[in-house]
């Protein structure tokens, strides 16, 4: 969970600090025990914390709840709890999931002075940062900021010093695509329209760019199978149910590479100094398919890897794969030619070659596997990063290992 300083509509009373203790408590846990931990408050109580969170926290820790408790919770919070309701309505990362009700809401033929005299009122209530400016079938046809107001006539109406025709996102809009479009304007506050361009809410920036860099921090875990859900506070029985299955399968794979390595087990036993280089063969292959596996998900994240061009991506990851193999297999090459001189190797020189050869086809086959495996799980509808690295470490393992044992027994 997460403090909302943007300034998000706060009518817990200044006394009453158990709301603002049971917030601070359940901003390092995830949805889940965050929930499990406020089921043991009032419904005023949690209702108070949850207002002091983002939209988006307060939805994901309700809907861990009963249903009867959470609309409890939803009614105690008032018009923020409707809002919630209505959230969870939308996709998980969505604009929707961010949104807020604006409550400064004005008609075009208002006059500055009526204007001013209603936000007396409204900054009471909440943190307000523009007027919207809509017509009576609630379409947005303005923004009106307070510097506007300040220094305009109190007799004139506001769709003359209105900013028209302002920027505006949509609720079915993803984070990552949100994110672009408002990356080089920096608002405070992004107003919301549907197709028709009615306003249904607003997101603060503060919020939006909290929840994508969230989203992003937990990519990382993602990839060798730690949910997002997990927190440095998480209980530990709770981060082994959730971290366990997955090096399970784990275990699974490295027995799959274990066996590979298994059916070549004659050709180690003839030619020892074999043993020595398969993990430099398998370390090298990885970083390459890492590589290629990092610059994917980036691509993914930020929306540049575009339909059709799945191709190209796959086809410059085995051209470098193939250029980067090439250059280190000819410095590996070397040090298997060095050291199996050193061990009286009667064959040093073709166990240079088989190296250098099997070091470029692994770090082709890796690079192309580090793209093709995120693409895979996305084509499968899976989120392209969860375990990846593990699936992509059985690959290269295999292809490494047993291309340079294949080669091996073939020429040595």
């Amino acid at each position: 969970m997460a403090n909302d300083t943007g300034g998000s509509t706060v009518n817990v009373p200044v006394a009453d600090t158990r709301a603002t203790d049971l917030h601070a408590r359940l901003a390092d846990l995830p949805a889940f025990e965050a929930a499990r931990f406020a089921a043991a408050f009032p419904d005023d109580v949690v209702a108070g914390a949850l207002k002091l969170s983002t939209p988006s926290v307060a939805v994901d820790v309700l809907w861990q709840l009963s249903e009867d408790r959470r609309q409890a919770i939803a009614a105690a919070a008032g018009e923020r709890g409707r809002d919630w309701l209505r959230q969870h309505e939308y996709p998980e990362l969505s604009v929707g999931r961010l949104m807020e009700q604006p409550l400064a809401m004005f008609r075009p033929t208002a006059t500055v002075g009526e204007t001013i005299e209603a936000l007396r009122g409204l900054v009471k209530r909440a943190f307000i940062t523009y007027g919207f400016i809509t017509e009576a079938d609630g379409r947005l046809v303005g923004v009106i900021t307070f510097r506007e107001l300040l220094f305009a006539d109190r007799s004139q109406p506001l769709a003359e010093i209105m900013v028209p025709r302002p920027f505006s996102l949509r609720p079915e809009m993803s984070l990552v695509d949100a994110m672009r479009e408002v990356v080089t304007k920096h608002f405070p506050v992004y107003p919301v329209t549907d197709a028709s361009g009615r306003l249904i809410g607003m997101v603060r920036g503060q919020n939006l760019f909290q929840q994508q860099a969230y989203e992003i921090s937990a990519q990382a875990g993602a990839m060798v199978g730690v949910e997002k859900e997990e927190r440095l506070a998480t209980a530990w029985p709770r981060s082994l149910k959730m971290r366990h299955p997955w090096l399970q399968l784990n275990l699974l794979t490295a027995f799959i590479a274990a066996g590979v390595v298994g059916i070549f087990q004659d050709t180690i036993d003839r030619i020892v100094v074999l043993a020595v280089f398969l993990p430099v063969l398998a370390g090298q292959s990885g970083n390459t398919g890492c590589q290629a596996l990092a610059v994917t998900l980036r691509g993914m994240t930020l929306g540049e890897l575009k339909s059709g061009r799945e191709r190209r991506l796959v086809t410059k990851e085995a051209w470098l794969g193939l250029l980067n193999g090439a250059l280190v297999g000819i410095v590996a090459g070397a040090g298997m030619f060095v050291y199996a001189r050193s061990q009286h190797d009667p064959h040093p020189l073709i166990l240079g070659m088989v190296v250098a050869t099997a070091m470029t086809l692994s770090c082709v086959t890796s690079g192309v596997a580090g793209a093709m495996i995120p693409l895979g799980l996305r084509k499968l509808g899976a989120d392209p990063a969860t375990a990846s690295s593990i699936f992509l470490t059985t690959a290269t393992d295999v292809a490494s290992m047993g291309l340079f044992l294949w080669l091996a027994t073939i020429f040595a």
